[in-house]
C-alpha cells in the first residue's frame, strides 16, 4: 500500500483501499479535508463521501463506516519529517496501534488503518468529536475526579503487560528507550548529548527565573546524563504510553483514554504516573492527593496479580518527576516548536514544583553516588 505524505495524496482511491480492510466492497466517492496541521506528526481531519451503491456499508462487526476521520501521517515539514523517520516514533505509534491497539485496557480511537514499512507510517482513525468525546484540561472542575481515573487507567495498563513474555515475540518492537520508536539509537553517548542539549538550553533561557530545584535538578541533568538515562531504566518494565500529558487525554462518558502513542516503551510503569502528575495536574491537586494515588496504584496492580512495595513506589515516583521535567522543560526551551511557549512553560512551571516538593535532586545525588 502507498503510504502518503502530503495531504493531498488522502484521494477517494487510496482511501477506498485503505477502508476495505475493514470494510469490503466500500467505495469512497469524495474526500474533504477539514483541517489539517502538522507538529512532531502531520494530522488530517477529513470528511468523506461513499458511492451511492455502498453508502451505509458496515465494518465485518457490523458498525457502519463513519463520514468523517482522524488521518495521521508524516510531518508536512521536510525537516521535521526527517527528524520523526530518524527515531521512529511515528513508525511506533502505527505499530503500537496495529498490534495491541484492539486490547489495550483503555479507550483509544477506532483504528480503521495503521500501518508502516519501517520508515513511513499511517494511521486512519476515529474522528473522536463526533464521537461526543471530550478533551479535559487542568482548568475543569473535575480535574481532581479525572486525575485519580487517570492513575487508575494507567495501572490497569501497566498490569496487564507487567513483565509480559511478549516482549520477546510479538510486542519485541517496543522500544527500550522512549522516545526513539523502533529505531534503536546507534550510540548512547550521541542519545545523551542530544538529550541534555535541551536542557543546557533550558538553563540557560529560564535558570534565572525559576526556583532552585530547577537549576539543581538540571545541573546534575547535564552533567549526568547518560547515567540518568540508566536509572530510569532500571526496575521491572511494561508497556506504557510514555507521554501521557493533559493534551493527550480525552474522555468519552465515564471512560478516559490517551491519544498519541508515539512514546511508548519498554519501561517501568511509575514513569507515566509521576510524567502525568508532575506535568499536567495543578500544584495543589497534586500535593492533596499524590500518597493516596500511590496507594490506589499500587493496590491496583496487586488486585491484578503485580506486587510492588511501597517505598519502590515513592522512590521511582520521585526518580521519574525528574523525567516528566525534563520532557517539560526540553519542550519550553524549544519554543513553539513542539507546544505552544504557554503550554511549555506552564509544565515547565508544574514540573519543577514538583521536583521541589519531593526532593528529587536529592534521591538524584544518592542513586548516582
Amino acid at each position: 500500500m502507498l503510504i502518503p505524505v502530503e495531504v493531498d495524496e488522502l484521494t477517494p482511491a487510496w482511501l477506498t483501499e485503505a477502508l476495505q480492510a475493514r470494510a469490503p466492497g466500500v467505495e469512497v466517492a469524495t474526500v474533504d479535508v477539514l483541517d489539517a496541521h502538522s507538529g512532531t506528526t502531520g494530522r488530517a481531519r477529513i470528511a468523506v463521501t461513499y458511492a451511492d451503491d455502498t453508502a451505509g456499508t458496515a465494518d465485518a462487526d457490523g458498525s457502519p463506516v463513519p463520514s468523517s476521520f482522524f488521518v495521521k501521517l508524516a510531518p508536512f515539514n521536510p525537516e521535521q519529517r526527517k527528524f520523526i523517520e530518524q527515531n521512529g516514533i511515528g513508525v511506533a505509534e502505527a505499530r503500537l496501534y496495529a498490534t495491541v491497539g484492539a486490547e489495550l485496557p483503555m479507550r483509544v480511537p477506532e483504528i480503521w488503518l495503521a500501518h508502516d514499512d519501517g520508515t513511513g507510517y499511517v494511521m486512519i482513525l476515529e474522528d473522536l468529536v463526533p464521537s461526543g468525546c471530550r478533551f479535559p484540561s487542568a482548568k475543569d472542575p473535575d480535574v481532581a475526579e479525572r486525575t485519580l481515573q487517570v492513575v487508575e487507567g494507567l495501572a490497569r495498563l501497566h498490569a496487564q503487560y507487567w513483565e509480559s513474555p511478549r516482549f520477546d515475540t510479538d510486542l519485541g518492537w517496543v522500544p527500550t528507550r522512549a522516545g526513539f520508536g523502533p529505531i534503536e539509537p546507534k550510540s548512547t553517548k550521541k542519545m545523551a548529548r542530544a538529550a541534555g542539549g535541551f536542557v543546557r538550553k533550558a538553563l540557560d533561557l529560564f535558570g534565572d527565573e525559576m526556583p532552585a530545584a530547577f537549576m539543581d535538578v538540571g545541573t546534575i541533568y547535564v552533567e549526568r546524563t547518560a547515567d540518568v538515562l540508566d536509572l530510569w531504566d532500571e526496575g521491572e518494565r511494561t508497556l506504557i504510553h510514555g507521554d501521557p500529558h493533559m493534551g493527550n487525554l480525552f474522555t468519552d462518558g465515564p471512560a478516559i483514554g490517551f491519544l498519541d502513542w508515539a512514546m511508548t516503551s519498554h519501561s517501568p510503569g511509575m514513569r507515566d504516573v509521576a510524567y502525568f502528575l508532575g506535568n499536567s495536574v495543578p500544584t495543589d491537586v497534586r500535593r492533596a492527593l499524590q500518597d493516596d494515588l500511590l496507594v490506589r496504584y499500587r493496590e491496583l496492580l496487586s488486585e491484578n496479580g503485580v506486587e510492588i512495595d511501597a517505598a519502590t513506589i515513592e522512590a521511582q515516583y520521585r526518580l521519574f518527576a525528574v523525567y516528566s521535567w525534563v520532557s517539560a522543560t526540553s519542550t519550553a526551551a524549544v519554543g513553539d516548536r513542539w507546544q505552544t511557549a504557554a503550554v511549555g512553560r506552564g509544565g515547565m512551571a508544574r514540573s519543577t514544583q514538583t521536583l521541589e516538593d519531593l526532593d528529587s535532586a536529592g534521591i538524584l545525588r544518592e542513586l548516582l553516588a
